[in-house]
This record gives structure tokens, C-alpha cells and sequence, in this order.
């Protein structure tokens, strides 16, 4: 089971959004605990809370710092509190770990050798950091973009107050992943500060920090945080309640609280944003839906573009605002899906770092193992050049996003194939034509495409959504 199916699992059976944070914190323990053995008092501590609150929260969340700090006897109690935790309640690591040198071997000891289920990470060195923890699709992390401490201000709110950085994160690592697979953790007492980030991401987990502080108002912080669902948000169990003898009652009665609040927030949890065709052609493509959503959600635009390379075209394309539009990135797993199902291969593989998240997606679909080669080799850590595991003689296909040249894609294949892997087919949503696949197959590649550039403008222009003029220059950019 994945991370976002198990979290939701737990939500419904215990009807909470609370999540306790397990942190062996010797300042925080009540007095009746100390005695002369520290670890062993923290110990029984941490079993009280869990023991008292198995029953009505939907994730502990403990804090890799206090049990560091301990030594090897405190990550040895770490160990015990995570076998402690029942295997239905989904754990949450709060390492906010930000060495790219070690996040490969972090990513496997956190996941396969403590296995927990999600874990928190700074964003500051960016996709490539968090690529490494994306690899196991049943995983999760959450991306620290926003705190309350004063001292951060003036990173968090530049340049501007209007345009500040923390929503920069959020838009940014809003493409690194599926919204099942990140998340977002986000410490603020300022409601408005939690409505402008569930704006930009409207379909992700906020896993709220902070919220308890002097100012705040839990039902603001609600209205504010929760999705159109009445979903999608975590809300911390306050630190000094963990202390309390009568932690059962107190912590039910919260629970009461938030889910009143939340009944009162959410008017019709049933409504939501659903793209219908407004179309009929008389010959229409069998994406013809799909093709049209891309080009209604902004993926796909006609105007005067300038490229990379300086050169000017009357089309852009930009895939990464399809995994935060679920309709879309659901169809776009099935268009890929269809033509999988007639393809035979071990593993999948994603090229970094565009099409991660769909073959994140499809792993999850498929059930099949994903793996995906590095765009460099780095001269620090593992120096691996393929992430996740694999066994050379098997079989990958590889997906992406965009065929245009095929070079990207053509590396990526040939580092698998250093590996001992076996690539003949790679899958990609959209196809640039220009001789592409006739070179892939040059260099002993199938590829394999869900529409081609042509099939695109044809059906927007048999469809209204791009006028003559803009059909025109298309056809002119081609010849």
C-alpha cells in the first residue's frame, strides 16, 4: 500500500486529521517519568502517547534530531518507537535531511531499512536532492516550504511580499512529484499565508506545523488550509498536551473540535472542477479529449515563442502543469497505459527530470518496479548512475515526455543499458516528428508516442481552439 492510500486509510478509520509528533525531548517530559535511566524514561513516555493516541490520529511524525542527539542509544529507541507504531498508522520522518551527497543511501535506509512511510526534506538544492526519495513510488515527502521562525522572514518573504519565495518552492516541487507522492509542510500561525499556498496547490497534502502559537485561530487556519474536499490537511497535536496525564480525553475532544470546524467549512464536499468536451468533429482523434484538456490547462500554447536555442516558434509546450491538474495526469497515465500493456519489460524508467513524475504514476499503476538514470554522475556520495534497484538482463522501458531530437532520451538509454539493462522501447506522450523516431530506430529503439505534434494542431484547429493563422504558422515551422 502507498503512502497516500494508507494516510488516507487511517484518516477515515479513526475520523482524524491530527498527527503527533514522537520526539524524546527530556525538557518536555513529565516529571513523573525521570528517574536516573533517561533512555528508558523516554521510552516509557513515548509508549504512553502512542498507546493513548493510537485510536484517534492519522500519522506520528517523529523528529530525527532528538534522537541523534541521544547518541546510538537514542536511534536505538528510535527503532522501538518505530515498532511501536501500529502498521496501519503511516509514519512520517521528520529529517528535513538536505545533503545531496547522501540522499541515495538516506532514501534507502529511511524507506527499505526503517521503513517508514514519508519523510520530510529541504528544497533548497532542489530536484535533483529529492529525485533519490521519489524513486520508491509507495513513499512520500514532504517539502519544507514556510516556517514561523522570525529569523527566516527575510529569506522566505523575498523579493517581495506579493511574489515571495516560500510560493516559489511551492510552485517549483509542485513538478517534482505526484500529488499522492508530495507533500508540503508548512509552519505559519498566518491563515493567509496557509490560503495563498493551497492556491498554488490546491491538490496536495499541507502538513501543517507551528499552528498552536499565541495569534492563531484554529478555525481560520481550517477555512484556510483544508482542499475543496474538505481534505489535504494535517494538523499537529499541540506539544505541551503530550505531557498531560488525561492525553486520551484531550486529544479526543481536539479531535471533535477539528471536525466540527471542518463540517461547518465544508459546504458541498462534492463539488469540484471537472473539464468536459465542448467539441464534435467528424473525425476525430482517439485523444482528441485529452489533446484538447492539455491545450485548456495551458500545457500547450501557440504565439511566438523563443526556444533555448534562440530560435523562435509559433508553439510551446510545457507538460510539468500536468500533475497538478489530477483529471488531466489521470488521463495521461491511461494514454500511456494503453500503450504499455503491449509492451514486455521488467522495470520502468523515467528520464530526469520531466517525466519522473509519470512514471511514478505508471509504476503505481502497473505495479512495476521504476528506476531512472542520473543526469550526471556526481563525484560525492554513491556515485551510482542509476537510482533504485534493478538486476542486469532485465528488461526497461523508458519513458519521457517529449521526443524532439531524442538525443536526452537516447543517453538516458545508454547509461541503462551500461548497467546490464536491455532498452528497446521508449514511450513518450508527444512526438515532434522531424525524422525523430526514424533516428531512434537507427540506434535500435522502438519508440512509441501518444500523438504527434501534427495530430495535436489539426485537432485544436478542427476543434476551434486555434485559429487559421495560428494552423498556418505551425505548418510553415514544419516544411
Amino acid at each position: 500500500m502507498n503512502f497516500f492510500d494508507k494516510l488516507q486509510g487511517s484518516i477515515s478509520q479513526n475520523q482524524s486529521l491530527l498527527f503527533v509528533g514522537l520526539d524524546p525531548n527530556p525538557e518536555m517530559m513529565p516529571k513523573h517519568y525521570k528517574s536516573q535511566d533517561v533512555i528508558s524514561d523516554l521510552h516509557n513516555w513515548l509508549q504512553f502517547i502512542i498507546t493513548e493516541t493510537v485510536d484517534f490520529v492519522c500519522a506520528y511524525k517523529p523528529t530525527l534530531g532528538f534522537y541523534e542527539a541521544l547518541g546510538v542509544p537514542g536511534l536505538e529507541l528510535l527503532q522501538k518507537t518505530l515498532a511501536a507504531i501500529p502498521s496501519h498508522i503511516p509514519i512520517i520522518l521528520d529529517a528535513k535531511h538536505s545533503d545531496l551527497n547522501t540522499s541515495t543511501v538516506f532514501a534507502r535506509a529511511v524507506f527499505t531499512e526503517w521503513n517508514v512511510d514519508a519523510i520530510t526534506l529541504s528544497p533548497y538544492t532542489g530536484q535533483d536532492h529529492v529525485a533519490p526519495f521519489l524513486v520508491y513510488p509507495d513513499k512520500a515527502v514532504f517539502i519544507l516550504c514556510c516556517t514561523t521562525n522570525l529569523g527566516a522572514e527575510a529569506l522566505q518573504q523575498y523579493p517581495t511580499n506579493e511574489s515571495p519565495l516560500y510560493l516559489q518552492v511551492v510552485k517549483e516541487s509542485k513538478n517534482w512529484g505526484t500529488p499522492e507522492q508530495l507533500g508540503l509542510e508548512v509552519g505559519t500561525i498566518n491563515a493567509e499565508v496557509l490560503a495563498l499556498i493551497r492556491a498554488v496547490a490546491p491538490e496536495r497534502i499541507i502538513m501543517a506545523r507551528s499552528i498552536w502559537a499565541e495569534g492563531s485561530h484554529l478555525n481560520q487556519i481550517l477555512e484556510a488550509g483544508l482542499s475543496a474536499n474538505g481534505d489535504g490537511l494535517l494538523i499537529p497535536v499541540p506539544q505541551d498536551m503530550l505531557s498531560q496525564p488525561n492525553l486520551a480525553e484531550n486529544i479526543q475532544a481536539l479531535r471533535a473540535e477539528i471536525n466540527q470546524g471542518k463540517t461547518e467549512i465544508v459546504r458541498d464536499a462534492s463539488t469540484c472542477a471537472v473539464w468536459l468536451p465542448d467539441v464534435s468533429v467528424s473525425t476525430q482523434h482517439p485523444q482528441q479529449d485529452l489533446i484538447l484538456q492539455l491545450y485548456d490547462v495551458g500545457c500547450i500554447m501557440f504565439g511566438s515563442f523563443v526556444q533555448a536555442s534562440g530560435a523562435t516558434f509559433p508553439y510551446y509546450i510545457d507538460l510539468r502543469k500536468i500533475i497538478s491538474n489530477p483529471q488531466v495526469f489521470n488521463q495521461v497515465l491511461s494514454a500511456y497505459e494503453e500503450i504499455l500493456n503491449s509492451l514486455n519489460f521488467d522495470r520502468l524508467a523515467g528520464i530526469p527530470y520531466g517525466s519522473l513524475p509519470t512514471a511514478t504514476g505508471l509504476s503505481l499503476r502497473l505495479h512495476c518496479p521504476m528506476i531512472y538514470p542520473r543526469k550526471e554522475v556526481k563525484a560525492h556520495g554513491t556515485r551510482r548512475l542509476i537510482e533504485g534497484s534493478f538486476y542486469p538482463g532485465e528488461t526497461v522501458v523508458v519513458v519521457d515526455d517529449i521526443l524532439i531530437t531524442g538525443k536526452s532520451v537516447m543517453e538516458g538509454a545508454e547509461k541503462l543499458k551500461s548497467a546490464g539493462l536491455n532498452v528497446q522501447d521508449i514511450v513518450v506522450l508527444i512526438d515532434h516528428e522531424n525524422g525523430v523516431q526514424d533516428r531512434l530506430l537507427d540506434n535500435g529503439y522502438r519508440g512509441h508516442s501518444v500523438f504527434t505534434l501534427s495530430e495535436i494542431t489539426e485537432t485544436l484547429y478542427q476543434a476551434g481552439r486555434i485559429n487559421q493563422e495560428q494552423f498556418l504558422a505551425f505548418k510553415e515551422s514544419e516544411e
